[in-house]
């Protein structure tokens, strides 16, 4: 590796990182995630050089995920250069994983999480990723190639907001060769993974191919380019899901969803996919989308009316109901129950107020159990199977609270999570 010391060109990086930066709430810390490679180590360098221009403290976090030899030796050589540099430093391990699912896409999702509790106990409300230019070609490639749609395609966002946190991304307009011949011109060494040249995996096999691609004139720049150009039509999407939601849907407080068929029907298909899709996440308390292939014929029946004695997907029941199709949480799908001091359950579910005692209870669904329990519930109005999805409050086998069935004591949730594309769903209470 060339160590030569070169002029520090900080500048042009800076200017292009910029944009994304401004996002920041003001005042407080900004977290970066660094695991030693390159890419994160320029990120860490030219945000010490930002922080110090603009004022603000950084808190530096890797995550070890343990899953190779020297991943623990990387960790620590970037707690030494923190160290050195003046900077707190944190590192993560992760300790959960069970040795079943995608390996890569658990690593992720543990990773996310692992930052979100450390940057929640460290008063950081954003943290800056070390994706580049080269990140966002490989991601549109490999989504390509499992034949995505304009969302999956769309690029990867240089701003977004996930768990209660905001995630940055400031690089995505850099190549890696550039950042990494700027490292060297300081006389920086970085780690390199030794999974990035094993083609057993689908992203080095793309990282390959692009070399092939550029020949064609379909190189990284190109289809960053398209990923952007993705990203404003799922914009354009949204927005009209959005209006639709606006004319047809509504919200019980009891977290029930009542669409119209007719409004529902009139609008073209890829928006009444997408209105569905996101109303089944969000009552069903799920991440991803129900396949194409499940979703399809569950629209084409709501739009035509024949929903029958109900239909269930993705953790729901669709039911006819008073020339609506109402969307209830499936009961015998409901997540498991949760200390009161998490409090948010089932994604959408946001407990109120903390109890100033609250050793001992849990969040958990009503059911059939609660209900017996709860002799005035049909004075709320709200149907049966409805409310036993509801979240309650327990001590053990003990009901404390079934705020939404008519039993408070003190005790409140209200709905959350609400995809930011529905913003004109009405509530109703």
């Amino acid at each position: 590796m060339n160590t030569t010391p070169l002029q520090d060109t900080a500048g042009p990086f800076l200017a292009a990182m910029a944009p994304a930066l401004a996002a920041l709430p003001p005042g407080g810390p900004l977290g970066v995630a660094v695991s030693g490679g390159s890419d994160s180590l320029a990120l860490l360098l030219l945000l010490e050089r930002w922080a110090a221009a603009a004022g603000r403290p950084l808190r530096v976090v890797t995550i070890d995920h343990g899953l190779r030899h020297g991943s623990a030796a990387e960790a620590e050589t970037v707690a030494g250069l923190c160290a050195l540099r003046g900077l707190p430093h944190a590192t993560l391990r992760w300790q959960d994983w069970d040795g079943r699912g995608n390996l890569q896409a658990n690593a992720r999702s543990a990773r996310r999480r692992l930052i979100g509790r450390w940057a929640a106990g460290e008063g950081v409300e954003a943290v800056a990723l070390g994706h580049t230019l080269d990140d966002q070609a490989e991601t549109f490639l490999l989504r390509l190639a499992r034949g995505s749609g304009v969302d999956g395609l769309s690029a990867m966002a240089p701003v977004s907001r996930l768990g209660g946190l905001l995630w940055l991304r400031p690089m995505l307009g850099l190549r890696r060769d550039a950042l990494r011949l700027w490292l060297s011109g300081l006389g920086m060494c970085w780690a390199e993974d030794p999974s990035n040249a094993d083609l057993r995996f689908d992203r080095v096999r793309t990282r390959a191919a692009l070399a092939t691609l550029e020949g064609l004139g379909i190189g990284a720049e190109n289809l960053a380019a398209t990923a952007a150009r993705m990203a404003r039509a799922r914009l354009a999407l949204e927005s009209a899901t959005g209006a639709l939601a606006g004319a047809c849907v509504s919200v019980s407080a009891g977290g029930e969803v009542s669409l119209a068929p007719a409004a529902f029907a009139a609008a073209p298909e890829e928006i009444r996919l997408r209105l569905l899709a996101d109303l089944l996440c969000w009552v069903g308390a799920e991440s991803y989308r129900p396949r194409l292939t499940q979703l399809a014929p569950v629209a084409a029946a709501v739009a035509g009316g024949h929903i029958g004695a109900g239909l269930t997907l993705h953790g729901c029941i669709l039911r006819a109901r008073r020339g609506q199709v109402v969307i209830r949480r499936e009961p015998g799908r409901v997540a498991a129950p949760v200390s009161v001091e998490n409090g948010v359950w089932e994604k959408r579910w946001k407990l109120d107020i903390l109890p100033p005692r609250a050793e001992g209870l849990k969040i958990a669904a009503l059911g059939r159990e609660g209900l017996s329990r709860v002799p005035d519930w049909r004075q709320t109005g709200a149907a049966r199977e409805t409310l036993l999805t509801t979240p309650a409050i327990w001590r053990e086998d003990d009901l404390v609270a079934a705020p939404l069935a008519g039993l408070g004591n003190g005790f409140s949730f209200r709905l959350c999570g609400m995809p930011a594309g529905l913003a004109a769903v009405s509530l109703l209470h």
